[in-house]
């Protein structure tokens, strides 16, 4: 699963946007959630509240890359906030792990810091719960992937071994995209042994011109004024 296009986080003056993802993988089951950025604007407020319930037999990829902004306009870390709760869970309601994202640009401490942005533009995160392959593998293909990229990046094993994340920095938008997809290509080939697929999305391109149809009388939709000209 994957989205259409990035999530743009609009200004407002006060409260702020929310938005809730709840994945719930069954016995067996394997599941991917691989979105494009969320990318605040200025005076932003957003607020992201993840819940993933994995079954022991199921897997789960799950990826997620926030920008520092509308970087083409130069909006580096111009959102007022962006709070991100990343809950993992057993059918049972084990809690398994928990990764908080807060990043304040009015609180103490710069959201430019070593532990979050450290003064790069995009942070991505992916993490993988499985039983397919021990979480120390996991977490070594991983590490081997992002060191491949040269790219500022962290891997390490989830709680109660039950799979592994790592966490990427970087300002270059396709350098960090490349290199999401190449973790996730090296776990997937780990775990099920076939290769990341491509990822199908709409891209911009030349708009035939539209035509006006004159139409005769009777020709006209309810409600709408006949079309008098024709091109």
């Amino acid at each position: 699963m994957t989205t259409q296009a990035a999530t743009k986080v609009h200004r407002m003056e006060f409260d702020h946007a929310p938005q809730a993802v709840g994945l719930t993988a069954a016995e067996g089951s394997y599941v991917e959630y691989l979105p494009d950025p969320v990318v605040p604007y200025r005076d932003a407020r957003f607020y992201q509240h993840t819940r993933v319930v994995a079954d022991p037999t199921a897997t789960v990829l799950l990826g997620e890359t926030i920008a520092a902004g509308r970087l083409a306009r130069g909006e580096r870390h111009a959102y007022r906030m962006l709070f991100a709760d990343l809950e993992i869970l057993r059918p049972d309601g084990a809690l398994l792990a928990v990764d908080t994202v807060r990043l304040d640009t009015r609180a103490p401490g710069p959201v430019t810091g070593p532990a979050v942005f450290a003064g790069h533009d995009l942070m991505a995160t992916l993490y993988a719960v499985t039983p397919l392959a021990p979480a120390a593998r996991v977490a070594d293909t991983l590490h081997e992937a992002f060191t491949a990229t040269g790219l500022s990046f962290g891997a390490s094993t989830l709680p109660e071994d039950c799979g592994a994340w790592a966490r990427i920095l970087g300002s270059d938008s396709p350098a960090v995209t490349r290199a999401m997809r190449a973790a996730w290509d090296a776990v997937r080939r780990l775990l099920i042994g076939v290769p990341a697929p491509g990822l199908r999305k709409s891209r911009p391109g030349p708009h035939p011109p539209r035509r006006r149809v004159a139409r005769g009388p009777g020709d006209e939709a309810p409600g709408v004024p006949r079309n008098r000209t024709a091109g």
